[in-house]
Parts: C-alpha cells; sequence; structure tokens
C-alpha cells in the first residue's frame, strides 16, 4: 500500500509538472457571439482565447473539429469539418472550410492548440452554433386580430399627433372595439406523441411579444424583437426548447402583443403617431423526433385570439392593466378558449424577415425604495435612488376595481410632485385589482426614464385606510442590453470614478434595440453619438454582436444616398434634423472603428456601398466643395441658449466632415482593393481639404473659422490643418481654452475632437485641467448637482433630459490616455497594441481593464514621492508596445530584473520597449517626463 501511495504521488507529480503553464483554450465564439442561433451557413468564422500561466506565449498550430452531435464531438469525431493540423497563429475569424453546412442546423465544435514550445493544449469545452433557417422555408403566415385595412392606422412617417384627423382617430377607437391599437393574447394548443430530439421556435411579434408554452415563458428578453425599419427588414428570434418545456400529450403556446415602435399610440403622450400595421405574429416551431420524424407549428386560421388585460399599451404614453379581465391558465394546456375568436390572417410586413444576431433587452437590476414621502395623506413620492430606463414592479393589496396609478419621471417639481413637464407627458402605468390577495404586476410592453414615482390615494405598508389599496413593495427594474461589459476604469480621482459611473448609467440606459437619444422623451437612434462615443461604447461593453445590426439598420434607412439623422428613421424630421453630415456619417466611421477594435472587416465589406452612396450624396449638396447645412456643433457652449452651433461655423463642421467621411472611403476603396474608386476619393477628399482650408483658415491669425475650440480642434484632428501650421493652431487652441478659464467651449460633436485633439498632441495635462472642477461646463457639475445619469446640457438646470450619454466623450481619455489602452491600426483587434499611459495633474493610480478579443488587457499604475509602478496583462497570442512617461536616464525594473531593452522616443517623449504576452510588475524612479 505504501508503495502504491508512493507510485499514486510521483504520478501526480509528473502530471502536474507536464501541465504547468500548459495553454488553455477559452471563450469560443461563431461569429463573434457565444452558442449563437443565428448562423449564416455561407459565413462561418471561428474565434478563441487563450490562457497560459506564463510569458511569451504564441499559437503556433490549431486543430479544429466540428460534428453533428455533442456524442460525436465528445469522441473527437469531427464528421463536418477536421481542419487537421493548420500551421497558423490565428485564432480569431478562422473561416470555416468544411462540408457545405446545412440551414436550420445545429453544429458543435471544439479546439486545441500547440504553442511555441510545441507543447499541445486540451481540447477546449465544446460550443455549438445553429444555422439560420433558409428564407424560402420559413413561409411566414402573419396573423392578429385586425386586418390594417380595417384598422384605419395612419400612412406615412409624418409628424401625426393625438389630434390627427378627428374623424379617422373616432375610426380607430370604434374599429372592431380598439383592436387597431389593444393588446391582445393568441394561443395554440397541440399535441406531442413522441419522444422529443429537439424543437427550435421561430418568432416574430410586432411592435413586441411574450412566448410561452404550457404557462412557462420563454427566454429572459424584453421588448422583443428589436426595433428595425419595418419596411425594410423585421427581425425574428429563435429559441430552442429544453426536455422540460414540452409534455407527452397536450401542450400549449400562448403569446402576448404589444404595439412597441410598430404601431405607436395617439392618446396621452407620444412623440409621433407612425403605424406600420395592427399588432402582428409570425410563429414557427419544428419539433424533431428521435424516430426521424419532423412536425410544425405555426402561425395559421387555427389560433385564436382574445383581448388582454393589457387594455392600454405605448411606447412613448405607458401602460395600463386591468387584473379583472385575466384568465387564469389561458396560456396552459387544458385551458377552455371557446369563447375566443379565430384570428385574421394579416398583410405580411414589407420587411426582409431577418435573424435577429443582436443580443436582447433584459431586466439587468433591481432597485428597492431608497426613500419613500408622504407629501399629504396618501399621496407618496418614491424615490428609487437611481436615474435609468425601465419600468416598475408592484405588490399591493385591495379591493377588486381599487386602481394604482404610478407617475413615473427622473426629476422633481417645485412642490416635491414628479416632473413631466421636460420629458413628455402624460406617462402613467395603471394597474386595476382584481382583489384576490397580494397581487403583483410588472408591465411589458412600455419604459421610461425615471428615478421617481408618484403614487396617489394609497396605504403604504400598512393598511391604516380600508377604502384605498395598499401598497406593499416597489421596486424598479433597469434594462438595457445584454451584449455584457468589456471594461472597467478606476483612479485616484473620485471625480472621475463618478464621471465614468455616471456616463455608463447614462449609456446603459439608452443601450436599447437601438442606442437612443433619451429614454423619456424620444427613444429615438440619433446617430451622431455612436461614432462621437464609439471608442468608449467599445472598451465598456462588447458591441461586436450590436453594430452589425446597426448597420443593417443604417443601409436599410438610406435613401437615395442621405443616411439620416435618426435610425431607423420612424418619422420624418425634416430639413437639418433629417440632413446633417456630422449625424451621417456614422455610417462611414463605424465599419472602420469595428475592423480596428475588433480585427473584423465584414462591416467594410458588406456596407462600403453604403459608405459610398453617402459621399456621393454630400457631393450633390456641396458647393466648390463646401457643404453649408446640417445643426453643426450641437449644443456648444455658452451664454446662448443649446441647440444650433453658435461658436463655429455649420458650414466649417459639414465640411470637415465630408472630407472626413470621404478620406475613409478612399481608404476602404484601398482596403477593398476597389482600384477605379482609389483615385476618386482620395482625389476628392484632398480637394475638399484644399478648399476648407482656402474657406475657414486665415492663414495671418493662423485659426479656423470663428478661433473656437471646435473649429480649430476639428481641424487638428482630422488632419486637415498643414504641417507647418499645425503647431500654431494648437497654441491658438490652448490660447482659447485658458482664455476660458480652462473651460471648454465645444458641444456634443465637438467634444471628441476636441478631447481627442489635445490628447494626441501632448496636451493631457490640459485635458485634465478642463475636466477636474465641479463648474459648469464640467461633468463635475452634474455629480455636485446630485445626478445619477449623464444629462443633456452641461448645466442641467437648463436641458431638458437628464439621462443622455451624448457628452460622454472622456470615457475614450480614460482608457486610452490615463491607462494608456491604445490599438494599433496596422494589427487591428488588439493583435498588437500599445501600453501608455499618461501620469496628470495629482493623480496617483489608474486601473483599466479591457476584455479584447484575445483576452483580458490590464494597465495600472501608482505613483508615490520616489516611485512609479505599474502592471501591465497582455493577453496570450498578442505582444505591446511599452511607451512609459519616464526620463531618459531612469531606472526601470521587469518583474523585479534591471530591464534595458529600451529606448527614448522623441517623437512621443517616452521610454519605449516591446513586451510579449504575460503579466509584468514594472518599478521605475519617479522622473516623469511631461511635455
Amino acid at each position: 500500500m505504501k508503495n502504491f501511495k508512493n507510485l499514486f504521488f510521483l504520478l501526480t507529480l509528473f502530471v502536474s509538472l507536464s501541465t504547468f503553464g500548459q495553454v488553455t483554450v477559452q471563450k469560443l465564439t461563431c461569429e463573434r457571439m457565444i452558442n449563437s442561433l443565428a448562423i449564416n451557413p455561407n459565413q462561418v468564422r471561428f474565434s478563441w482565447q487563450l490562457n497560459a500561466s506564463k510569458e511569451k506565449v504564441i499559437q503556433k498550430n490549431y486543430q479544429i473539429l466540428v460534428a453533428t452531435s455533442a456524442e460525436k464531438l465528445k469522441q473527437n469525431q469531427g464528421d463536418i469539418w477536421d481542419s487537421g493540423r493548420v500551421k497558423s497563429a490565428q485564432s480569431q475569424l478562422v473561416n470555416y472550410t468544411g462540408k457545405q453546412l446545412a440551414f436550420g442546423q445545429k453544429y458543435f465544435w471544439k479546439v486545441k492548440i500547440w504553442d511555441n514550445s510545441n507543447i499541445e493544449s486540451s481540447w477546449s469545452d465544446s460550443a455549438f452554433f445553429r444555422t439560420i433557417p433558409e428564407a424560402a422555408t420559413l413561409k411566414p403566415t402573419w396573423i392578429g386580430a385586425i386586418t390594417k385595412a380595417d384598422s384605419h392606422l395612419p400612412e406615412g412617417r409624418n409628424m401625426h399627433t393625438a389630434t390627427f384627423k378627428r374623424e379617422k382617430k373616432l375610426a380607430i377607437i370604434n374599429a372592431s372595439d380598439s383592436l387597431s391599437r389593444r393588446s391582445i393574447l393568441l394561443r395554440k394548443p397541440f399535441s406531442v406523441n413522441k419522444e422529443i430530439k429537439e424543437a427550435v421556435i421561430y418568432v416574430s411579434g410586432l411592435g413586441q411579444y411574450e412566448l410561452s408554452i404550457n404557462g412557462k415563458k420563454i427566454g429572459n428578453s424584453v421588448f422583443a424583437p428589436l426595433w428595425t425599419d419595418y419596411d425594410k427588414s423585421v427581425n425574428f428570434n429563435t429559441y430552442e426548447l429544453t426536455a422540460s418545456d414540452l409534455q407527452q400529450g397536450e401542450n400549449a403556446i400562448g403569446v402576448w402583443l404589444g404595439n412597441g415602435m410598430y404601431n405607436t399610440v395617439a392618446d396621452r403622450y407620444t412623440k409621433f403617431y407612425v403605424s406600420f400595421g395592427p399588432p402582428t405574429l409570425f410563429l414557427k416551431m419544428k419539433i424533431t423526433y428521435k424516430d426521424g420524424s419532423e412536425e410544425i407549428i405555426k402561425s395559421d386560421e387555427s389560433w385564436k385570439y382574445s383581448k388582454s388585460p393589457i387594455t392600454y399599451n405605448s411606447i412613448f404614453g405607458g401602460e395600463d392593466y386591468n387584473a379583472k379581465f385575466e384568465q387564469k391558465g389561458w396560456n396552459d394546456k387544458g385551458f377552455n378558449d371557446s369563447d375566443w375568436k379565430k384570428v385574421v390572417v394579416q398583410k405580411a410586413p414589407k420587411g426582409v424577415l431577418r435573424a435577429q444576431t443582436a443580443t436582447p433587452i433584459i431586466v439587468q437590476k433591481q432597485y428597492d425604495v431608497k426613500e419613500a414621502k408622504e407629501l399629504k395623506p396618501n399621496f407618496y413620492i418614491f424615490n428609487m435612488g437611481q436615474n435609468l430606463s425601465g419600468f416598475p414592479t408592484v405588490k399591493v393589496k385591495g379591493k377588486k376595481g381599487q386602481s394604482v396609478r404610478m407617475w413615473v419621471g427622473e426629476s422633481l417639481n417645485d412642490d416635491g410632485t414628479v416632473s413631466q413637464g421636460k420629458t413628455g407627458k402624460p406617462y402613467y402605468f395603471d394597474y386595476v385589482l382584481k382583489g384576490e390577495g397580494t397581487e403583483e404586476w410588472t408591465p411589458k410592453f412600455s419604459y421610461y426614464g425615471y428615478q421617481y414615482v408618484q403614487i396617489e390615494n394609497i396605504n403604504y405598508k400598512e393598511a391604516k385606510n380600508n377604502e384605498l389599496p395598499t401598497v406593499v413593495d416597489l421596486k424598479s427594474n433597469f434594462i438595457y442590453n445584454s451584449a455584457g461589459e468589456a471594461g472597467s476604469f478606476e483612479s485616484s480621482s473620485e471625480l472621475f470614478n463618478q464621471t465614468h459611473w455616471l456616463i455608463n448609467n447614462a449609456i446603459k440606459s439608452n443601450f436599447q434595440s437601438v442606442l437612443t437619444d433619451c429614454p423619456q422623451r424620444e427613444k429615438l437612434g440619433w446617430l451622431e453619438e455612436i461614432h462621437l462615443n464609439g471608442p468608449g461604447l467599445m472598451f465598456n461593453y462588447n458591441m461586436e454582436g450590436y453594430f452589425p445590426a446597426t448597420m443593417q439598420n443604417i443601409a436599410d434607412s438610406q435613401r437615395d444616398g442621405l443616411i439620416p439623422s435618426i435610425v431607423p428613421e420612424y418619422v420624418i424630421f425634416g430639413g437639418d434634423f433629417t440632413d446633417s453630415p456630422e449625424w451621417g456619417i456614422t455610417g462611414v466611421m463605424l465599419p472602420w472603428m469595428y475592423y480596428e477594435y475588433y480585427g473584423d472587416d465584414s462591416l467594410l465589406k458588406k456596407y462600403y456601398p453604403v459608405m459610398k452612396k453617402y459621399v456621393d450624396y454630400l457631393g450633390t449638396k456641396a458647393t466648390n466643395h463646401i457643404v453649408s447645412h446640417g445643426l453643426g456643433d450641437w449644443y456648444d457652449y455658452g451664454d446662448h441658449p443649446a441647440g444650433y452651433s453658435k461658436n463655429s461655423p455649420i458650414a466649417l463642421s459639414a465640411t470637415s466632415h465630408y472630407y472626413y467621411a470621404a478620406f475613409l472611403v478612399a481608404k476602404a476603396a484601398k482596403f477593398l482593393d476597389q482600384k477605379s474608386d482609389v483615385s476618386k476619393y482620395e482625389t476628392l477628399s484632398k480637394d475638399i481639404k484644399n478648399a476648407f482650408n482656402r474657406e475657414f483658415f486665415n492663414p495671418q491669425t493662423k485659426q479656423y473659422g470663428t478661433g473656437s475650440q471646435f473649429s480649430n480642434a476639428v481641424a487638428i484632428y482630422m488632419n486637415l490643418v498643414n504641417p507647418e501650421d499645425k503647431d500654431a493652431v494648437m497654441q491658438n487652441l490652448l490660447a482659447d481654452i485658458k482664455a476660458k478659464g480652462d473651460r471648454l467651449s465645444t458641444g456634443d460633436v465637438g467634444n471628441r475632437y476636441l478631447f481627442q485633439a489635445l490628447a494626441l498632441n501632448g496636451q493631457n495635462e490640459t485635458m485634465y485641467k478642463i475636466n477636474n472642477h465641479y463648474d459648469a461646463p464640467g461633468y463635475g457639475f452634474q455629480i455636485k448637482f446630485g445626478l445619477t445619469t449623464l444629462t443633456e446640457q452641461w448645466d442641467p438646470r437648463k436641458g431638458n433630459s437628464w439621462n443622455h450619454f451624448m457628452m460622454g466623450q472622456i470615457e475614450e481619455w480614460f482608457y486610452q490616455s490615463l491607462a494608456g489602452i491604445r490599438l494599433d491600426e496596422k494589427q487591428p483587434g488588439f493583435k498588437h497594441f500599445f501600453l501608455a499611459p499618461e501620469i496628470v495633474g495629482d493623480m496617483t493610480f489608474v486601473k483599466a481593464n479591457y476584455e479584447s478579443v484575445y483576452g483580458n488587457i490590464h494597465s495600472e499604475w501608482h505613483k508615490s514621492d520616489k516611485t512609479i509602478k505599474f502592471q501591465f496583462e497582455i493577453p496570450v497570442n498578442t505582444s505591446a508596445t511599452i511607451q512609459l512617461p519616464i526620463t531618459e536616464k531612469s531606472k526601470v525594473k521587469v518583474n523585479g530584473n534591471v530591464f534595458k531593452k529600451m529606448k527614448f522616443d522623441s517623437k512621443v517623449n517616452k521610454m519605449v520597449f516591446e513586451l510579449p504576452s504575460g503579466k509584468y510588475r514594472i518599478e521605475s524612479e519617479l522622473k516623469i517626463n511631461k511635455k
């Protein structure tokens, strides 16, 4: 026994030593998504991350197996594809080259690699993907309660309002008991009599739906499917059912339908009244049995419907629920639906049916009541502690027919009541009790931006007045996209920490089906905030699956070359609010940003025609290469009212973006080897640049336009200024900042160009000064004001919305400058990158993480009286150039050893050296170079 124990110990030790430092393969993705159910079988690319406990690890070979079953894959049988041992360092977007993949099928895959020491990894855990069904096999039949022809809903995308043609409004109200706008329930019983292998559902309920099987909700999304331009694209969702979802014998499908953006409602507050049709449903369920047979359950004339307890639902006005109209068990088997009506087959939406590839909206957080204040008897104001996008959950006791009306808002009036004057009113949630013990209700089809809830005529906690309902509990649900977070930032500056928190609460609030401007008044996808905040968005969130959907929306909304300012363009505002170059350029910039951050050129390839058409469109609006329309530097700061650019010429702004769009299209033409376009757009961009300088540059004063911060900063950032004039223009920019007391005067558009013109040109101390204070304009003033989300204006007392992220461009500076995590355009996707932290002001530490496609990048520095210490993490299979702001004579230790393989680079004024993958502790004497 003793010898056996010794032998076992030696074997364990051998295995331990032989696997020490071995690489593991993790986070497998197909088309950048984990276990996606919406993969086009004609474009399948695999990616994975590597993890190792040692340094200098590089992948040298890989092997991928793809199988038709988990069992085969477990036995290492790649019956669909066995790549064999491939000599390659590529671990991102590896093209599938096996047998032709079928539509509507599930596949399983795994990978292993060999590193630069020829050590073989273990096989990764298995992953899977499901291909989309072939369009021809879906054959959608759309059903509902009323046809569009009978609904008398408005046509067109004009600013219809609640006063829209009174006779038509009355017709709508009277049409089949308001079925054109009423939430309905749909159900379909069916039987299962064999053993199931798998069951898959494809479903789209417009505007929004909630699906259940046998009384159980399927999936965790809210506001599904994601919004689109329904005349161009209609999303459907895919769900795989588990063994417990379906039962032998009788089963039932149940669906709630609501209006969403598909069918906006005129009553109460509405930004616009536009409809694509009454609520409608498409569903197809494919059941595959273990004997190989299949069965299809689909939406057709055999379904039935009933009016739901949701008596009113509007994406802009709120939601009402009457529990007296509930039908217990309506979505379960065995329910008697003899009183229900047969559905009508509806005309299909015009848009192409597409699988939703972006992640869904879900309830991410819940907040309890932070403070309850009784303004007067039985009149309560609840402070939920966080401004957010969402809806409440209420628990209430009372008599049948009593009601609880919840007014929600992000601010309070002077008398302490909830304010909606600036965010759209009236908006409320209304619940009518059924009178059965403690009742709980959560709205399904409407959300608002709010922090406060006002409820009148109630008891709270205790039933002091028996004639009133008693609110037992109240919660606030924070909803936003489930893409997931990619980064974190922390520093010694509490102001910057709170700024980061403030901005990200606003981003999350507007991270819905589209990136909205605000979660209350408009809920529209104004495009400029995407590219102006693009780096901050990608450092903080996983946008790999979201931005392709954004580009599809942009392509769908493009008309005659124009990319409108809001996408999807549910309503046509007209003029500059439809056509502003600073907004439309998102369609040109976003594919490049996506490529730079994720190393994926698919958006450049797919949407190159969209990019070209937009530049060509701007050309039709130009006179001698000068474009003069648009909003300019929207909401620039000054004594004037916020709105159109006041500090800087609108033509300067529009033309600079025309130039930048042409420049990027020329760059794309070269990248995509579009030879005939390269010369055309390179020449065009040069001509625009020359025209811009003739029109807006004063060679005597070395100023652009009015000499405003935006005028000079945008010329510097976009390289419109000639090299010999750049320093003088920069000095003018700095002089203007100093003259304003180290304060900015830029707006929504200009902030990014100001911030980056400073950051990229050695002026990070100035950048620090203009943001390190508690005055307006600045983030600190909003923090001092006690807000929990970034607001529309620097002074929230002047603005409308208290939940905008358009001014959040400082996030790019936090990650790229303070933490120094900078991409390398020559090796996109952070295959190689720079770690170049800036030591500014009186800051003593910065710590940031960014989950790149290759793995986590960590950058951290701590400054004391005598030393400065850095901690860096470089993912496996990547490398980094380190640029430290220390003097040429500084002594440097890396992981405890004196390091000499570095040089001083006068161009960046930093000590520079290369490091392979690994974790590093770097220490230097405190001899900081500041430029």
